[in-house]
Formats: structure tokens, sequence, C-alpha cells
């Protein structure tokens, strides 16, 4: 044996692991660093001065609604094994001049939901799918208890986005549920007119645009290719349909749904412990444009929602439109397809995996 030969425990040996000794120690500093900014930055959270201050603040930009009690009892069946339901709500108010659709006639009143979102995360899983109602789907609306306590009677062939503007989110839940089947366990409203300084806030967000979009209604106007999307671009980019497809709701729900991916992939690419300023105009802008259920509306608890979250990969949730065929008695209005709807319900109801033929929509041709 010759003095440099490699056994274990010998002076060689050891010399060979040094440098993986070295990696591994390097990558165990690494990761106590992240951990130990992780504890600084929940002890600067729940501590005094100004950090509190900004810890109350953030927690008194979220609205609550106390879905539950609204709905009370006459829900589905919430199953042991069928993972978490929400549905995320786009509301769109137009109040305000930068807020008003160019060529539209002027503002539109009131707050109205564009855009609806059906998301079901499976039991222990990374994946997700997202659901889209199309607005102008006519829904049977059940009865309903408007935030005044009065009653408003169920009502056959409402258009599906009048639902929010005449009765409010409780109404919405419980019209979905009702046509679904499907038990809703949590509820999160954006504000659009709001969202866009959470865009600017992140940088903007990359979208790919595979036909030129050029629509006066909402001002955007852009070529095919990759765009950075300011704020502004990207109220616009979620408003638009007179640029996309025939001009109905249907062509732009695809661009609401590519937006949506692209917005949460920027988000969790974000270093948000590199720069504690920008972190904090990210949750600020955030926290400002959302409306969430009681069991959500604070801080605390859409923080340990999100944290039980995130193994989701937004760039591996799959986007499907409720199947819908044009109304034969409304061309401009569309109902749900059966029986491609039924079964698409069926399968996130019961977690199974969902069909080909439930994600082809006879209004779209496919």
């Amino acid at each position: 044996m010759t003095h440099d030969a490699v056994t274990p425990g010998s002076r060689a040996s050891r010399r060979a692991e040094a440098p993986k000794r070295g990696r591994k120690k390097e990558r165990r500093r690494r990761r106590g660093l992240k951990i130990t900014l992780l504890v600084l930055l929940a002890l600067l959270l729940a501590g005094g001065g100004a950090a509190y201050w900004m810890y109350q603040d953030l927690d008194g930009n979220i609205q609550g609604v106390d879905i539950n009690k609204a709905l009370g009892e006459d829900r589905p069946e919430k199953l042991p094994t069928t993972g978490q339901n929400l549905l995320v709500l786009g509301s769109d108010s137009r109040a305000g001049a930068e807020n008003q659709e160019l060529g539209g006639g002027g503002a539109v009143s009131g707050a109205r939901s564009d855009t609806a979102l059906v998301v079901h995360i499976p039991e222990g899983r990374t994946e997700a799918v997202a659901v889209s109602i199309p607005r102008d789907t006519l829904v049977t609306r059940p009865e309903c208890t408007r935030s005044d306590g009065s009653t408003m009677a169920s009502a056959e062939r409402v258009m599906f986005n009048s639902v929010y503007s005449q009765v409010g989110p409780a109404c919405v839940v419980k019209t979905v549920e009702k046509m679904s089947g499907v038990r809703i366990d949590h509820y999160l409203e954006i504000n659009f007119a709001g969202f866009k300084d959470l865009v600017d806030a992140i940088g903007g967000v990359t979208v790919k645009v595979d036909e030129p979009i050029k629509d006066k209604a909402s001002g955007l106007d852009l070529t095919a290719g990759t765009h950075k999307l300011d704020g502004t671009q990207s109220l616009a980019y979620v408003r638009t349909r007179h640029g996309v497809g025939d001009g109905s709701d249907l062509g732009r729900i695809g661009l609401q749904q590519q937006f949506l991916l692209a917005l949460l992939t920027e988000i969790k690419s974000q270093d948000l412990l590199g720069s504690p300023t920008t972190t904090y105009k990210i949750a600020n802008s955030a926290t400002k444009s959302l409306t969430t259920d009681e069991g959500l509306a604070s801080l605390t608890s859409l923080s340990e929602f999100a944290r039980s979250m995130n193994g989701v990969d937004p760039s591996s949730m799959e986007t499907i439109m409720l199947p819908v065929a044009y109304d034969k008695q409304d061309p401009n209005r569309v109902v749900a397809a059966e029986p491609q709807a039924g079964s698409l319900w069926k399968a996130i109801r019961t977690d199974g995996t969902i069909p080909d033929s439930a994600k082809k929509s006879p209004a779209t041709g496919g």
C-alpha cells in the first residue's frame, strides 16, 4: 500500500471527503440562514413598534364576509377526502376616470363580478384545477338573503354575473353550490381596479400573446409575442373582450386564466426575504384588493392557508372553462352543456379524474 492510497479513515480519504463536507456544511449554513430570517421576520411581525403597526395595517386591509352564517345548513355535504374548494371572484368597479372603459359611453355604476373560478385543490397533492364560469351563463338563482336581511326570491334564467351585483357574494356562493353540488370551503374576492397596484409592486407580469389584441373599449393594444404588462395594462388585459376571438366573454376567459397563472407564478418567484420594502408593498396591495370569508379574514389565517397551499405549483394548475352551449332562445347568452358540465362537477365533488369530454365546450367548438 502506498502512502497516498485511499482507504476508509486514511489521511487521503479524509482529504477526499473534505470538499463534500464543505459543500454539506455550506448547504446547512444557507438553510439555517433562511430559517433564521423566517424566524426573525415572524418575530418582527409579532413584535412592537413600527413592525406591529405594519401588521395591524395589513390585517385591517382585509375585508371579511360571513358566508357560513348567510348560507346556513342548506349546503352540499363536505366529503372527508375532497381537499379544498375555493370560489375566486374578480369584482370590477368602474368608478373613477381611470377605471372607465374607453369608448364605453361613460362610467359603469356599481361593482360587478367579471370573473369566477372554482379552484379545486385535491387532498395532499401538488396540482390543482380551476374551472371558469362564464359571466354570461344563464343560471337558476336560489332564494337568497340580502345584506339588509331581506329575501330575494329564486329566479330562473338570470345571468350569472348579475347575482353578485343584485344580491351579493354569499348568494354567488349559494348559486355555485346549487349548480355544481360542490361544497365551497373558502371565498376570495379580488378587486380588479385595485390589483393593478399589486402588479406594479411586483414589477409587472409577463404574458404571451398568440395573436394581436386591439380593443378600443379597454384601450389594450398588443402585438403577438411576449409582453411584460404593468398595472394599467394588466387591468385592460383582464377586462378586454372585443379584441379576442368572436368578441364574446368566452374569449376573454382564456386571457384571464392565463394572466392569473402568470401573476401567481411571478409572486411565487419573488425574493420576499431579500427586500422588506418590496414585500410590504406587495402585501399591502394584495390585502387592499382582497375580500375573503370569515375563516380567512385575518393576516394570520391567510398566511397559514397560503403556507398549506405552498406545494401547489401555479404552472401545473389545469384551467378549464365550464362546458357551455349557446342558448337557443338568446344567442348572446350561454347555458351549461350537458352531460359535459355534470361530469366535470362530479369529478370535482369526488376528487376524481376529469374526463376529456368535460373539458370541451360546444360554444367554442372544443
